[in-house]
């Protein structure tokens, strides 16, 4: 796959969430090392703390596919700067990265800006501090 269809399986991601209270749709893509990919969209509830972020409903795709490394995360929202992980998605995606891992904040329209975890959660805690 190429970074056109990445975009493409990410905003098809982002059509499916499902967003009743916040219509704040969010899909994310992750490319591992391995080349295969696992996407997610945000599932939100009633009881709001309960909701799913689209990044974390991607790494749990992943790891039932039996992986555990992110090498690239795409993230979609509406807003024309892109998507950008809030707090708790970026140490959720810490936890399968490292401070190469590339970070693809997307509009409908592409990839808005690159960046790596490092840049993203500078200082950052991970397994290997445990």
């Amino acid at each position: 796959m190429n970074e056109e269809s990445y975009i493409a399986a990410t905003k098809e991601a982002m059509s499916k969430a499902y967003v009743p209270y916040s219509n704040y749709p969010v899909g994310a893509l992750i490319v591992t090392d391995n080349g295969n990919t696992y996407s997610g969209c945000n599932v939100e509830n009633a009881s709001y703390p309960l909701g799913n972020c689209a990044e974390a409903s991607a790494i749990a795709s992943m790891v039932i596919g039996g992986e555990k490394k992110i090498k690239t995360i795409y993230v979609m929202t509406k807003n024309d700067e892109g998507g950008i992980p809030c707090g708790g998605c970026r140490q959720r995606i810490r936890e399968f990265s490292d401070s190469n891992t590339q970070i693809m904040m997307c509009s409908p329209d592409g990839v808005q800006q690159r960046i790596n975890l490092s840049e993203l959660l500078p200082n950052s805690f991970g397994p290997e501090h445990l």
